[in-house]
């Protein structure tokens, strides 16, 4: 066995499929199939069940699963723990980032990084802050760039890199954007549009109306801001979106509570050691 035919395996693993598989490891189906028989070969035994297409885990490629994560795992800490024992950095450095986070905040301290320190050999992932949350937990990628959750697991750390101020918008005809100020209970009374329920984000908006008692008449969720943005623009209801997100086809409703504000920051798991290329992308990302 070696590093590269566990990889592909884990990726199936956890797609289910080649094809996708392929697209995350930039390889064509073909090449994917090829490490998987040759691990197949090695092992003597079916690692996938393959009917139509639909791809699936046998007894022996569920057994092998967890022993595969912790040997790749075992080798990448080993790999970083040796690089940071010369104080060079370099070396590989997985991490994942929120959609809104690579497209608003990510791309200049990003550049300056790979500038500085070319010879760090960046694989970066792009999910919803809860799913790379989760998967930091499973030992998926050292560093993680997200939206921080209120409630942090006893087995995660993370550092706040931004305060994200959050404002309530609607439509500039919108009624709520006729008035000089309004409250909660008003916004309540209209549809919003929010991200999906199992989000942070919307967990900190719905504790507000909830300290108050309030309902939210959700119109529609999804996780995509821009999306939402849109939808607000052309008088869908009104919504709570991050300062980065506004501009003239929306308007800001003031209003008489407390500023809403999101934690943005880094996220690993505890029992890992950062590399010295992870330390480094932390401090370019506090850097002006």
């Amino acid at each position: 066995m070696d590093s590269i035919t566990l990889k592909a395996f884990l990726v199936v693993a956890e797609h289910s499929s080649f094809s996708r598989a392929a697209e995350q490891l930039y390889l064509t189906q073909p090449a994917v199939s090829k490490r998987i028989v040759k691990l197949e070969q090695q092992l003597n035994t079916r690692l996938f069940d393959r009917i139509g297409r639909t791809v699936s885990l046998t007894v022996a490629g569920q057994h092998l699963l967890p022993k595969a994560k912790a040997i790749l795992q075992a080798m990448e800490d080993t790999a970083g723990e040796l690089t940071n024992l010369s104080g060079r950095v370099g070396g590989q450095l997985r991490i994942a980032t929120s959609h809104h986070i690579s497209l608003h905040r990510l791309p200049e301290p990003l550049r300056r990084f790979i500038a500085l320190y070319p010879q760090v050999e960046l694989d970066i992932q792009f999910a919803e802050s809860e799913v790379i949350y989760d998967g930091l937990l499973h030992g998926r990628w050292q560093l993680g760039i997200i939206t921080l959750n209120p409630e942090p697991h006893p087995l995660i750390e993370q550092k706040v890199i931004w305060q994200d101020q959050m404002q309530f918008v609607a439509a500039p005809d919108h009624p709520l954007s006729q008035q000089a100020s309004v409250d909660l209970s008003q916004l309540s009374s209209y549809p919003a549009l929010l991200s999906k329920s199992n989000t942070f984000t919307r967990g900190i908006v719905e504790q507000d109306f909830a300290d108050q008692e309030l309902a939210l008449k959700v119109a529609m969720s999804t996780n995509n801001l821009d999306t939402i943005r849109m939808m607000v623009s052309i008088g869908m209801g009104w919504s709570i979106l991050p300062q980065t997100l506004i501009n003239s086809d929306i308007k800001v409703i003031t209003t008489q509570t407390k500023p809403i504000v999101r934690q943005l920051g880094c996220v690993w798991h505890q029992q890992r050691s950062l590399s010295n290329a992870a330390k480094a992308l932390m401090a370019m990302l506090q850097t002006p």
